[in-house]
């Protein structure tokens, strides 16, 4: 990170506050990286308030798109880490990577769609036949599957 975003960072844990003027001279990298570092540094909130701020400057930025979507999944908001990731999926289109197609249907299925993460994974697959992770997620998500609808066992 380099140091003017180290110091902006900074500002923004000890005040508690940076207006959009401050962050609007960052790039989707910076953002990227600040909201890393404000994981790193346990401050969620401050961490989702920038992401959110690099949404409304770059709604449609990878980097943003990538890091608003998985700081949602760590705060279980299932709809919108399922939106961003799918507002990722689409905009990379043939360029989408095997994590983010992973990382989506793991929405999903916490969601309780079981049915469209199954469908995202299988496309998926498709791309990428014998990619281990998303068959090792494919597994454990049938896997889980079963085990809930299994008839429970009377001792």
């Amino acid at each position: 990170m380099h140091i003017e975003l180290q110091q902006a960072m900074q500002q923004l844990v000890s005040a508690q506050t940076l207006t959009l003027k401050e962050v609007s001279r960052f790039t989707p990298v910076d953002f990227r990286h600040g909201v890393q570092w404000l994981v790193a540094q346990e401050q969620p909130a401050l961490a989702q308030a920038l992401a959110e701020a690099g949404l409304a400057l770059f709604p449609q930025s990878e980097d943003i798109l990538a890091i608003a979507g998985l700081l949602a999944m760590t705060r279980e908001d299932w709809l919108l880490a399922i939106e961003l990731l799918q507002d990722l999926v689409t905009l990379q289109q043939d360029r989408v990577q095997p994590m983010t197609c992973q990382m989506l249907a793991r929405a999903l299925a916490c969601n309780l769609d079981i049915a469209e993460a199954h469908q995202v994974l299988d496309q998926a697959l498709k791309l990428w036949p014998n990619d281990p992770t998303l068959e090792q997620e494919k597994s454990a998500m049938t896997l889980a599957q079963d085990v809930m609808s299994a008839p429970a066992q009377s001792n």
